[in-house]
């Protein structure tokens, strides 16, 4: 069946307390477009999705008892977010610290090659942004960090 929404094979949720401002607030702070936004009777925002590349987010209230922000729960997050950038990381970090994002981890190159910022949104939702910035080889990567690493992407 042909999906209208085209969205990719996976997706995660992100639930707010006010998911109206959190639309407007990942579109300023990280660069997320608002694809989809539907709406009852009354204008009451029940569903939204946005995108960033070929990843897709669905940006929703606390609609049922076992669904919270990290807001109504002690700041607390049972997953991070992870979203890779082509290009400009250290540009996009800039821009999320001006919009209010709490920078947990700064910039920084990582021995598998990656360089990434962690932030936490107004609402406290934890996001890692990763940018590749070198080809490392799982040998190098085990020499460099002392472990042991199998289901390596490259050889």
């Amino acid at each position: 069946m042909n999906d209208p929404f085209r969205r990719s094979t996976l997706g995660a949720g992100v639930f707010y307390r006010d998911p109206v401002a959190a639309l407007d607030w990942l579109e300023h702070a990280f660069g997320f477009e608002r694809h989809i936004e539907v709406r009852d009777r009354d204008g009451v925002l029940v569903h939204s999705e946005m995108r960033m590349e070929d990843a897709y987010i669905v940006v929703d209230s606390e609609w049922a008892s076992y669904i919270a922000s990290p807001a109504s729960v002690g700041a607390k997050n049972t997953q991070v977010l992870y979203i890779k950038l082509r290009y400009g990381l250290d540009q996009h970090c800039d821009t999320a610290r001006r919009a209010g994002a709490e920078i947990l981890q700064e910039p920084e190159d990582q021995v598998y090659g990656d360089r990434i910022y962690r932030a936490r949104d107004p609402e406290g939702h934890v996001w890692t942004f990763i940018q590749p910035v070198r080809s490392v080889s799982r040998d190098e990567a085990e020499s460099l960090t002392g472990w042991s690493i199998e289901g390596w992407h490259q050889e």
